[in-house]
């Protein structure tokens, strides 16, 4: 087995450490503060480092998860490729990753990203949806992790990086409108949507797609996120009047709070349709939306540890998650139904 190398020890980051750690595997967990629960473990080397000196310090190709904030993960993508690694990649950064494919492939390293549930999972059912249906007139992806119930506050709390929430609500949002990629605005196209356990929820475009925008054909495609409607409508009226630090404490993640994260990813070509529902409440303390997050990230970094990227279908270069293998998709799936993840 390849060693692993963690960087970033946040909500998601945390968990997928646990995973790996429950499973044997000794894992160097590197951020600036390291949470108490990984430095206990012994199957944990618990480094807090500034990430960007500790990649560069590795003599040895290593399995890294780059699990860090969006605004920082990018510029960290280039040294881990230089070093020969085999990255699983769950940064969402505005930077393609897909332009470091020649260095990745000349420096015989590999690297799968966006490897989460939303992009991530929804990229690889997309990708089985088009090879059972072929060409698909019709692809609608809507997800969200939420609070089961809204407040009188901001309705919200954020299972990942914060700044990553503003940069999703900021980001002009790229969609499919007959064959063709355009952008819009991001949190266009409104609606109320049906969620189970609830009254009804909102759904708005984000830049959600990514990848799929060349890999999968469709002649309309889209990825909303879903929010209590309180939420988006707070948003709409002081979100950019307000000052991100105090966003960022808003919404800070509360561990006793009750949430869920729902998604819905729905293809259709002509009268077939292809659909997955996917539910999760958290379990054990541990929140729905890094578990749902963190079991993507978590799956793909044990086959790579493990098996190694051509096990996955994948060699030297950069990848989206779409590419994976068949049998990847349905190893995914196996660990969610293994942790009582609901899959539709």
């Amino acid at each position: 087995m390849q060693p692993i190398v963690a960087l970033g020890c946040g909500l998601v980051g945390e968990y997928v450490i646990h995973r790996l750690a429950d499973d044997g595997h000794q894992v160097a967990a590197v951020d600036v503060r390291i949470p108490k629960s990984l430095v206990n473990r012994k199957e944990v080397l618990s480094i807090e480092q500034d990430a960007y000196q500790y990649v560069e310090s590795l003599k040895e190709p290593a399995v890294i998860i780059n699990m860090l904030p969006g605004r920082i993960g990018h510029d960290i993508r280039i040294p881990l490729i230089r070093g020969g690694h085999n990255i699983v990649d769950l940064a969402f950064t505005e930077e393609d990753p897909q332009t470091l494919d020649a260095m990745a492939k000349q420096h015989s390293a590999t690297m799968i990203w966006d490897i989460g549930i939303a992009p991530g999972l929804s990229n690889m059912l997309l990708a089985q949806a088009q090879r059972e249906l072929g060409a698909m007139d019709d692809v609608r992806i809507r997800v969200g992790g939420n609070p089961t119930q809204p407040d009188n506050n901001w309705s919200y709390m954020a299972p990942f990086s914060p700044s990553d929430v503003i940069e999703e609500y900021t980001r002009p949002a790229r969609i499919v409108e007959h064959g063709k990629v355009v952008t819009v605005p991001a949190l266009t196209e409104r609606h109320r949507i049906a969620v189970e356990g609830t009254d009804g929820m909102d759904a708005f475009l984000t830049d959600g797609l990514r990848s799929v925008l060349t890999t999968i054909q469709a002649e309309h495609m889209a990825e909303y996120t879903v929010r209590w409607p309180q939420h988006i409508d707070r948003w709409l009226a002081e979100g950019s009047s307000t000052p991100e630090a105090e966003l960022l404490d808003a919404w800070k993640y509360d561990a006793n709070r009750s949430e869920f994260t729902w998604m819905h990813v729905r293809c259709q070509r002509d009268d077939m349709i292809r659909e997955w529902t996917i539910v999760d409440y958290g379990k054990d303390g541990s929140g729905s939306m890094a578990r749902t997050t963190g079991l993507v990230t978590y799956a793909l970094a044990s086959l790579f540890a493990t098996k190694g990227p051509e096990h996955c279908g994948l060699h030297s270069g950069v990848y989206a998650p779409e590419l994976v293998s068949e049998a990847t998709l349905s190893y995914v799936l196996s660990i969610f139904d293994e942790h009582g993840i609901s899959v539709s």
